[in-house]
């Protein structure tokens, strides 16, 4: 007991240091387990310099790093405890590593063995066990719910054979039931367009999901099923080859891709022409009757009522997108031709700053600009201006809805709803920005209507330019991630 306690000391105080690890896996109620334990605490005492690291097996984490070290060791899977220290892994009374076949001791003489195989780890310095696993090529993602049912405990032996079988794939197992679990367990189904809940599995391009096998444009595989087994090794061992990246890790670029998109998207569709033009003529009518002091409320109001239309709208088409390009082998092909439709429409807006008004321009139809004006015209009211915006939004649809389009398609496909209800404010929110900012300056006397409308007459072409860009970098990017596989 004191030599224990010195060379515990020694190693807190960094006098010496255990280099030798032996990782002992156990189950909390297996009496063999803890006489080994106990046995391996009284080599420890007895002096023997050794790390013990010990790994509960009902836990997710341990039992996959079980897996992958009694493939590295060529060792089966059998009772515990198990244990692994320099060259040998010891499953049970079996030992593997000591000669050309498996050994099995039993009694005083499976502890005899056991301290030799330490002594010799320690004499030889080996390196730790977890050093002979390779790096992860890639990683698959496990969704367990805490229950135990024959679903799960199928799932459980399906995702350790793999690991067993496939050394460089890693696990990462997740609880759906948890706030975290769900969320990341739908996004992912909508990610990979599969259906069902947990238990599921997630690695590479394949996705098994109430006893489906889900890839990119193939119909669902039944699983287990020959065919299914077949695609699943075959997908695996690709992912594990190509080095792909984790489900989550695709799910968090896909993540970032969005953000950037709609801030982006928003910021530049913003600056609208047709928007614009129909606020300074509402902002110059409050001017010419003489209520100045309505100016600013006008605006925004105007403002609210173009934000109140353009959420409602796209919520209803970003739902309805959804719902009608959720499965897979629909989606990709959707995709490519709204974002190849977004490329061409926005190379046609582009070419206005050069020949604006050649052949013709997406904008306002003449037809409508009357009417849109005798509108405008009389409202004189903040209630009038809301109105105004409300209809203003939906007139001027053919002006404004393309870059948005892009990024409801985007929205559908790579969020859950409470997200693209949200990042829908967003959009929406920054859409508005320069109509507030434009009526703030003309309320404050920094510019007028006449010359915030000679500003927009004299840029229309680099306008136009700009929503034109935004489209086309918008469906370049959909595509590209449409083909890398994180949309």
């Amino acid at each position: 007991m004191r030599r224990a306690l010195l060379s515990a000391l020694l190693v807190i105080f960094g006098l010496v240091g255990f280099s030798v690890e032996v990782l002992f896996f156990y189950d909390e109620g297996c009496p063999h387990c803890k006489e080994v334990w106990g046995f391996l605490e009284e080599l420890q005492a007895q002096g023997l310099q050794f790390e013990l690291k010990t790994y509960e097996i009902h836990k997710p984490e341990n039992w996959q790093l079980l897996y992958r070290l009694l493939s590295v060791y060529g060792a089966d899977v059998g009772p515990v405890p198990m244990i692994f220290v320099g060259d040998v892994a010891v499953v049970s009374n079996t030992f593997y590593g000591l000669a050309p076949e498996p050994m099995v001791y039993e009694g005083l003489a499976y502890q005899m063995v056991l301290e030799e195989v330490i002594r010799k780890a320690i004499a030889e310095n080996a390196p730790s066990p977890l050093s002979r696993l390779p790096a992860a090529a890639t990683t698959a993602v496990l969704f367990l719910p805490p229950q135990e049912t024959p679903e799960v405990f199928f799932y459980e032996t399906l995702a350790a054979g793999l690991v067993a079988d496939f050394p460089e794939l890693g696990l990462q197992v997740l609880d759906p039931t948890t706030p975290e679990g769900q969320d990341r367990l739908e996004k992912l189904l909508r990610l990979y367009g599969a259906k069902g809940e947990a238990p599921a599995l997630f690695v590479g391009d394949l996705a098994l999901v109430g006893g489906r096998l889900y890839l990119p444009r193939k119909e669902p595989i039944p699983y287990p099923s020959a065919e299914g087994e077949e695609a699943l090794r075959e997908e695996v061992a690709k992912a594990v080859a190509e080095k792909a990246p984790s489900p989550l890790d695709r799910l968090a670029l896909r993540e970032k891709l969005t953000l950037g998109a709609v801030v982006a998207g928003a910021a530049l569709d913003s600056i609208n022409p047709c928007d614009l033009a129909v606020l300074v003529l509402l902002l110059g009518t409050l001017l010419v009757v003489g209520k100045r002091t309505k100016v600013i409320w006008a605006g925004l109001a105007f403002a609210a009522g173009v934000f109140v239309t353009y959420y409602i709208t796209g919520f209803v088409l970003y739902s309805i997108l959804g719902i009608t390009v959720g499965t897979r082998s629909f989606r990709a092909p959707f995709i490519y031709a709204v974002s190849s439709l977004a490329i061409l429409v926005g190379l046609w807006e582009m070419k206005d700053l050069l020949w604006y008004g050649k052949w013709f321009s997406i904008e306002v139809p003449e037809r409508w600009k009357p009417s849109v004006k005798k509108i405008t015209s009389k409202a004189i009211s903040i209630p009038g201006a809301f109105v105004v915006g409300l209809i203003d939004a939906l007139f001027l649809a053919p002006c404004t809805s393309g870059p948005y389009l892009v990024i409801l398609t985007l929205l559908s496909q790579t969020t859950t709803r409470l997200q693209g209800a949200l990042w829908l404010l967003l959009y929406n929110f920054i859409f508005i920005l320069p109509m507030v900012a434009v009526a703030f300056l003309v309320h404050l006397g920094v510019t007028t209507t006449a010359r915030a409308e000679r500003w927009r007459k004299a840029r229309l072409g680099w306008l136009h330019f700009t929503t034109g860009l935004v489209m086309v970098l918008l469906g370049a990017g959909m595509i590209v991630g449409t083909y890398l596989g994180y949309l």
